[in-house]
């Protein structure tokens, strides 16, 4: 299983929302992907991004940088290739981190 498949997965068994993810390969040296994911609330937010932490440990040794828990409103876990952001929602639809690294073809319909 890939690194983005653990992080896929984790984030659908932690019932997140709105999952996803961007091919970042030529387009930034810092990561091979980034993943943008919603939960309900501040509480959803930190315990999706706290579990999928304990998961990326677990399953292939390495220790993700995790910054934003405290307020719980955006959470980005940091697992080197894999660059994840979790919202709440009306954190996300208010910075729209997305729609900077999606190609305009790839955007959502009701954007």
């Amino acid at each position: 299983m890939s690194l983005l498949d653990l992080v896929l997965n984790s984030l659908q068994d932690d019932k997140a929302e709105d999952i996803i993810p961007i091919d970042l390969s030529g387009k930034s040296s810092m990561a091979d992907h980034m993943v943008v994911a919603s939960g309900r609330s501040s509480r959803q937010v930190a315990a999706i991004s706290e579990k999928l932490l304990q998961r990326i440990k677990e399953t292939t040794g390495i220790i993700a940088k995790l910054e934003g828990k405290g307020t719980g409103d955006w959470v980005l876990v940091d697992a080197g290739d894999i660059i994840v952001h979790v919202f709440r929602p009306e954190v996300r639809e208010f910075y729209q981190i997305e729609k900077m690294w999606l190609p305009d073809e790839a955007e959502p319909a009701d954007a």
